[in-house]
């Protein structure tokens, strides 16, 4: 029975890859990538002739049966084109089938555009909430950012150069103006750490040329007055924002655990602080 290896690749700089995911490259029968046209970067710069296969969201359930069908005769080795697969990357779909398929799944860790960014905000020793990419739109991405500001811990979200500026705007919305750092192409020639408050970063970043992947590390939530996000305030942003109150209430039930009825309430009477009206029944 052979072993996939999940393999952690450079998010940047190829140096930062460890001998052991080299060696585990270089000995196993068959790569699986995301892109093997990244993946080629590497196995032509330590010369690793071993033959590789695409591996990606659009195909991953395709690609399982054979995957599995290569670990019957030697071991397997899954990458994505940077950092760590099934971390905001594909390779879920391959570990739970190989796992369950009776095979053994073996780490190999290396470098994470996540764990770098947390390294050097200064924001985090405890607790954090990762969130990966934010959904693009809608009561979708109101939904996921009011459930991030409730945790009132840290949070970690990655983010592409045209949508930077937009998201450290949703984020003072919902976090307040509270400080953050952006890592942007992190290990790349062009690295940059930037730290400040949200209104400062969303200012500095509107007036220049974003490039490259970034990471966001935000501090916790603090609602108006420095008060800790309640439900109360979830309510009141999720109207602010244009929700409907029917749609607040049950999101605020499911992101809270408050009971149905509960919710309603919660909703109402954040309606007419919002509204300056007395509230109707949502």
């Amino acid at each position: 029975m052979g072993t996939l290896f999940v393999v952690a690749t450079p998010i940047g700089n190829l140096d930062d890859i460890t001998p052991r995911a080299v060696e585990t490259l270089r000995s196993v029968s068959l790569i699986a990538a995301e892109d093997t046209r990244e993946t080629a970067k590497i196995l032509r710069r330590f010369d690793i002739s071993t033959p590789a296969i695409s591996y990606h969201q659009h195909n991953e359930r395709q690609r399982t049966d054979r995957l599995i069908s290569a670990l019957a005769s030697g071991d397997v080795a899954l990458v994505t084109d940077a950092g760590t697969p099934a971390v905001s990357d594909p390779g879920a779909v391959i570990v739970r089938a190989v796992q369950e398929a009776g095979h053994r799944v073996s780490p190999i860790p290396g470098a994470s555009s996540m764990v770098a960014a947390i390294s050097v905000s200064g924001l985090v020793d405890g607790p954090f909430l990762f969130q990966g990419f934010l959904p693009r739109s809608g009561e979708e991405r109101r939904a996921a950012l009011a459930r991030a500001a409730l945790a009132q811990v840290p949070l970690v979200v990655f983010e592409s150069p045209n949508r930077l500026v937009d998201t450290l705007g949703d984020l003072e919305v919902w976090f307040g103006n509270v400080h953050a750092v952006v890592g942007r192409e992190l290990t790349k020639l062009h690295e940059e750490v930037r730290s400040g408050t949200l209104t400062e970063l969303r200012s500095y970043f509107a007036g220049a040329a974003v490039r490259g992947e970034c990471s966001i590390v935000v501090d916790a939530a603090e609602a108006s007055g420095g008060e800790s996000v309640n439900a109360a305030s979830l309510a009141e942003r999720l109207l602010a924002e244009g929700m409907k109150p029917s749609r607040a209430a049950r999101e605020l039930a499911r992101i809270t655990g408050t009971a149905s009825d509960q919710a309603y309430a919660i909703v109402r009477s954040a309606r007419s602080r919002v509204e300056g009206s007395s509230g109707d029944e949502p």
